[in-house]
């Protein structure tokens, strides 16, 4: 499922080619999570604005058919790529397949949302502070990045939780963006068992705790993010994490960092990967 740095690798390599283009058209396939909420046609004439990142979600703000710098805000798409979704900008993509469900052509290139399980979407919001944006964005926690999201608020939010460390960061109630691979690995760089409670952790382990994660997600960044199956860039690119990956998907393989085995464990239904030998309780 693309998390965070897929979501911001494909923010990236979408925002500097798609700023100022002037929407052409659109087209709507089989139907996603949610629907459009707008007819296709009344996008368009519109120019795109400079991507933003909230999450795993995407905003693009479309202003009125003036000129491209005109910086007044009409409104916008939010998009989530679901489970297995990706965008893809080209001059001629050629036909739309089976999986293609939203395009929008632009002065720059047709942008399409490619979506196997269709579990994506692509909303019209009037603005971001606007339902249904400002609805959907309600319920995420901190960006992992935002220098106001301490340790402190960490320790704080964990605070009479009693689910295991992993389950909490994956809600995405507390900090949003940090999926499976990253959440395993992150505990892993800070030698705690994904099995502790929220509510043991200590301060000083909070902070190694965020320390790792923000080192986990920008190197994922860096690296392009995590291809298990279906994700790539707008240029077609596939990401690269998991060939880094220090436990995830490494079971039965011995720890670079003090020789034990590396198991795996099945929680909330997700698979967990961790050191007993390194990550304590």
């Amino acid at each position: 499922m693309p998390e965070l740095p897929e979501v911001e690798v494909t923010r990236a390599s979408l925002a500097d080619r798609l700023v100022h283009a002037q929407v052409r058209g659109g087209r709507l396939g089989k139907p996603l999570r949610w629907p459009l909420g707008v007819p296709a046609q009344q996008l368009i004439g519109r120019r795109i604005g400079l991507l933003q990142r909230r999450g795993k979600y995407l905003w693009m703000p479309l202003a009125g058919a003036g000129p491209a710098d005109d910086p007044s805000p009409e409104g916008g798409l939010l998009l989530h790529l679901g489970m297995s979704g990706s965008l893809n900008l080209a001059d001629a993509p050629g036909m739309a397949g089976v999986h293609d469900h939203f395009e929008l052509d632009t002065s720059r290139g047709v942008l399409r949302l490619t979506d196997p399980r269709r579990f994506g979407a692509v909303v019209w919001s009037d603005a971001l502070q606007q339902d249904p944006a400002a609805r959907l964005l309600s319920r995420l926690g901190a960006e992992p990045f935002d220098a106001t999201f301490t340790p402190l608020h960490l320790h704080a939010a964990l605070q009479g939780r009693r689910t295991p460390i992993k389950a909490a960061l994956l809600a995405g109630d507390i900090v949003v963006g940090a999926g499976n691979i990253y959440v395993s690995e992150a505990l892993f760089r800070a030698g705690i068992d994904p099995r502790t409670r929220c509510e043991q952790l200590s301060r000083p382990r909070c902070e190694r705790l965020l320390a790792a994660l923000r080192l986990t997600l920008a190197r994922a960044i860096e690296l392009g993010g995590s291809t298990l199956r279906d994700f790539k860039d707008a240029h077609g690119v596939s990401g690269a994490f998991q060939d880094e990956a220090l436990v995830y998907g490494r079971e039965g393989q011995t720890c670079g960092r003090c020789g034990g085995t590396i198991r795996r464990i099945v929680q909330g239904q997700r698979s967990t990967y961790f050191c007993g030998g390194c990550q304590r309780r």
